[in-house]
């Protein structure tokens, strides 16, 4: 398990989002950073619309999703009666989906592999609609992970823009669950800093705090907000 400095807190009440709240204010404050500089994701995956509700209700409206058939069942919905909500897609996105994926989502986390590049940048032509876009870096290299590989992460953001006309706003990783994270973050934080890209999607439950000391812009917290799945 990865170390944290992250309080335990957890239920999908607005109690705990308020915990949440106040633990980034903390690491913000420790890293002398504006609080204004973290997105908070609240992860909904699994959880429907009698969970999502409340959080909503206490003024939370950046959520993510693992799944894009899962998404799209439950949040057509919210978003029409809620306008403002932003959507992220931060699971693996397949292909074929990438045609539902750009509608329904204002960000997509998972860009990591030509076919997903090319399936993007025809839906986003298509339908003239241009979600913000992190491809992923799997850091740890680990083989059952989706996302690139560091030491390929540079050509592959080249690749982005110059083979397929997109726009990069951002990194994102997953460390590997059995290593401390600041070392995975610290190197997301390097490619992304060498490519010139200033968005960094990194931090969970367990280890927003660290990840946001050193310089994640977007975390995404799930149990901490909605309970343990």
């Amino acid at each position: 398990m990865t170390e944290s400095n992250t309080a335990p807190v957890t239920g999908h009440s607005p109690n705990a989002l308020a915990a949440v709240e106040a633990e980034i204010a903390r690491a913000c404050k420790d890293a002398r950073r504006e609080r204004s500089a973290v997105t908070l994701i609240a992860v909904s995956k699994t959880f429907g619309p009698d969970a999502i509700l409340p959080v909503i209700g206490a003024g939370q409206r950046v959520f993510g999703e693992n799944r894009v058939q899962e998404a799209k069942a439950k949040w057509p919905a919210l978003t029409e009666a809620y306008p403002d909500i932003v959507l992220h897609l931060i699971g693996p996105l397949q292909s074929n989906k990438a045609k539902e994926a750009v509608a329904l989502f204002d960000a997509i986390h998972s860009v990591d592999r030509p076919s997903i590049c090319q399936a993007l940048a025809k839906e986003i032509e298509s339908q003239n609609k241009h979600p913000q876009l992190f491809v992923q870096i799997n850091t740890g290299e680990e083989p059952q992970k989706a996302g690139v590989k560091p030491g390929e992460a540079d050509a592959f953001l080249a690749s982005c823009s110059d083979t397929y006309g997109l726009t990069i706003s951002g990194l994102m990783c997953i460390p590997p669950v059995d290593e401390p994270p600041a070392a995975h973050f610290a190197l997301t934080a390097k490619i992304a800093a060498r490519n010139g890209l200033t968005n960094l999607s990194m931090g969970m439950s367990a280890d927003f705090a660290n990840a946001i000391m050193l310089g994640a812009t977007h975390i995404r917290v799930g149990s901490a907000i909605f309970g343990h799945r």
